[in-house]
């Protein structure tokens, strides 16, 4: 055994790219150690670096005893200097599964570049380990090859799109990470500055404002790989701190938006040999709604929504009456074909996960073997519930669910419960990748808790034109120049066209209940740049993550992050957020108050 790397004339080998066709070749291998088998004149060593994983056969017999007796004290993530001779396994002795598995390298010499503690899983695809301990121990979770493999495709995807934006004229401009706090939306992650006591920067929660005016400066076409910030609670796709391809034209339509977004999404999925073609179908806002529930619809299965206000109405039963009589008041269904066989367990179910997203409560109306079966049988009539089938379309097998309620928890509550019912029958097809536009988002959405207007997107985007003569009067009714782009119910981005006229911007702001001396105050610089000549402008944000996981096929966008936070925004490795110095906190002119107090 050494641990003296060996003669530096023989280049490093990649473990993963060696083949037959290498036979007879001596190569130099430096990796980790995987598995070790031990078969007595026979250890069996599989080396692991980026490229992957080669076989490694250390021979009593053939082998230098000091070779062997390394080989035998190798232990698992050992990091290993190891030459040898590439040799076929010969027929029955290779594995099919692995690139790399029907050759071996005939080990002369093992040198161990540094020696590694038990980990405390096992570095494989094929873990069992909490993704908390994955998580702590984040540089072993890493080298296992499937994840790996996500940030491979991560490069690519990225290098992708750089390439294509650039080949479509757009530059790429860097806009600050230290900018001023304009809390519109989610919550701002603050820096104090220590220059300026008392005052702090904001972590960008995206650039928005900084591209406008690259807009208005003449760039005409502006892209970033932006890091973005947002101190929101968190879940499986959302984190504190995210990466999106950030993208502004100038003078454009919504369909140039569209183009430029549909042949990036296409180039970059491509990497994960997914095929997806141009033009994405487009959906306005409120016909999602209306089909699906949602504005993320997931298109990969039918399972349309059903209006049946009119045949609710005037029924005697007490659910639609009521939900009919306010104003704002929808009674609507989704058959679930098949579903008469779901049990008594499985509908209460769905009853609480209608609950979960609004709804005051679920009815169900079974068809199976000639007979209709509900709670509700007894408190409508023959004619009233063979109208109600009717007009869902309820056929022998089906189940109907109908929530009456405010039409929008009526949406929420069925959009989820298309989703569970898809997941029940097993129509989620894991292979399918559907995309969609949703377009003409309302403007402004209306807060009951704090009685006023919000922007549905954000303050800078454009009502339209034909909308704009109702923006005092009928602010509800005014739609905006907004889109999402969704994937299989997840959104990858949205964006607007912009307002680039300081009258139509002040309008907006008026609406919001945002001051004149307010706006000043939080907007002034974008106001100044729109008295200057702004052109038409509008653009997008997709985001990074949120593509990478979808394209790895990943349930969380922590796998394709490489060091994420927990969903209580805790990193489990470095052990962020922590507590700082006293001195610290004084040079800033800070004081950190107890838990509680105010």
């Amino acid at each position: 055994m050494s641990n003296v790397p060996g003669p530096q004339s023989l280049a490093r080998q990649p473990a993963g790219e060696l083949r037959p066709k290498d036979a007879g070749r001596r190569v130099r291998l430096q990796g980790w150690v995987g598995r070790r088998r031990d078969l007595g004149e026979l250890i069996f060593l599989t080396v692991r670096d980026r490229s992957g994983t080669v076989q490694v056969l250390f021979d009593r017999l053939r082998c230098p005893l000091e070779a062997v007796a390394g080989a035998s004290e190798a232990r698992s993530e050992d990091v290993v200097d190891i030459e040898g001779e590439v040799a076929l396994r010969g027929e029955g002795r290779g594995n099919a599964e692995q690139a790399t598995g029907e050759i071996e390298v005939i080990a002369t010499r093992v040198a161990f570049l540094a020696r590694s503690d038990t980990p405390p899983f096992q570095v494989e695809d094929r873990t069992n380990a909490a993704e908390d301990l994955r998580l702590e121990y984040r540089y072993l979770d890493l080298r296992r090859p499937a994840m790996l493999r996500n940030f491979v495709l991560r490069d690519e995807i990225v290098f992708r799109v750089r390439k294509i934006l650039h080949e479509k004229g757009f530059l790429e401009v860097e806009t600050p990470m230290l900018t001023r706090s304009t809390p519109e939306g989610a919550r701002d992650f603050l820096v104090p500055s220590r220059v300026h006591p008392g005052q702090f920067y904001a972590l960008p929660q995206s650039p928005q404002i900084f591209k406008q005016i690259l807009m208005v400066a003449g760039f005409e076409r502006y892209f970033q790989i932006a890091r973005c910030f947002r101190d929101e609670d968190l879940r499986a796709d959302r984190q504190p701190e995210f990466t999106q391809i950030d993208i502004e034209m100038s003078f454009p339509t919504e369909e140039d938006v569209f183009a430029v977004v549909e042949a990036l999404l296409a180039d970059a999925f491509a990497a994960a040999g997914i095929a997806c073609e141009p033009p994405f179908p487009r959906l306005t806002h409120s016909e999602a709604l209306e089909l699906y529930g949602t504005d993320r619809p997931d298109l990969r299965f039918g399972l349309p929504l059903v209006r049946l206000d009119g045949v609710a109405r005037g029924t005697g039963f007490a659910p639609f009456d009521k939900a009919l009589a306010g104003r704002g008041g929808a009674v609507r269904g989704l058959r679930v074909p098949g579903g008469a066989a779901f049990s008594r367990k499985k509908l209460d179910e769905l009853t609480e996960e209608a609950k979960r997203f609004g709804a005051g409560g679920l009815l169900w109306i079974k068809r199976a073997e000639g007979e209709i079966t509900s709670p509700a049988k007894k408190h409508l009539s023959p004619e009233a519930l063979s109208a109600v089938i009717d007009a869902a379309g309820v056929e022998e097998g089906d189940l109907l669910l109908i929530v009456a309620d405010r039409e929008k928890a009526a949406s929420a509550a069925l959009g989820a419960l298309r989703l569970r019912a898809a997941r029940e029958l097993d129509l989620l097809d894991e292979t399918r990748y559907r995309f969609c536009w949703v377009t003409d988002f309302p403007l402004l959405e209306w807060d009951d808790a704090a009685g006023r207007w919000f922007a549905t997107h954000h303050p800078f985007t454009s009502p339209r034109e034909e909308d704009l003569g109702r923006l005092e009067d009928d602010p509800g009714t005014v739609r905006a120049r907004a889109y999402d782009v969704v994937l299989n119910g997840t959104e990858l981005g949205g964006g607007s066209i912009r307002i680039h006229r300081a009258d139509v911007q002040r309008r907006v702001f008026q609406s919001l209940g945002i001051s004149e001396d307010e706006a000043r105050e939080k907007f002034g610089f974008l106001l100044d740049a729109l008295r200057f000549g702004a052109p038409p402008h509008g653009g997008i944000a997709l985001g990074v993550d949120r593509i990478c996981m979808l394209a790895a096929g990943a349930s969380s966008i922590r796998d394709v992050i490489a060091f994420p936070k927990t969903t209580s925004g805790t990193d489990l490795m470095s052990r962020a957020p922590s507590a700082v110095s006293g001195e610290q906190l004084r040079e800033l002119g800070i004081a950190v108050l107890p838990p509680g107090k105010s």
